[in-house]
């Protein structure tokens, strides 16, 4: 069975900085694309970033710039830095996969439990 474990989410200041890794744990044979997604409180999930196995990356406008996605194909691994992080970026951080092939088995999408990131002002 395949699952997505993240860490590194915490409490920073606004202006500070954070590092969240995901892995993908079981024996896999590909992913296509990782990412990451957000959901603040009241508010629907959102797309972050995403990074496809050959390490094409897309932000969403409002991470431009500050965050930047990172993947390790060779342990299934995906990293996001948070830079110059702000308190709108106060959220829970969900890690994604894209069709994840496992021996014989395959999956649409994988999610994480989600990590908090809060930024306090």
């Amino acid at each position: 069975q395949v699952k997505l474990v993240e860490s590194g989410g915490g409490t920073v200041q606004a202006g500070g900085s954070l590092r969240l890794s995901c892995a993908a744990s079981g024996s896999i044979f590909s992913i296509n694309a990782m990412g990451w997604y957000r959901q603040a409180p009241g508010k629907q999930r959102e797309l972050v970033a995403t990074i496809t196995s050959d390490s094409s990356a897309n932000y969403a406008d409002s991470v431009k710039g500050r965050f930047t996605i990172s993947r390790d194909n060779a342990n299934n691994r995906v990293n996001l830095q948070m830079n110059t992080l702000q308190p709108e970026d106060t959220a829970v951080y969900y890690c994604n996969a894209d069709r994840v092939v496992s021996g014989s088995l395959a999956y649409l999408e994988l999610w994480g439990q989600g990590t908090l990131v809060t930024v306090s002002s």
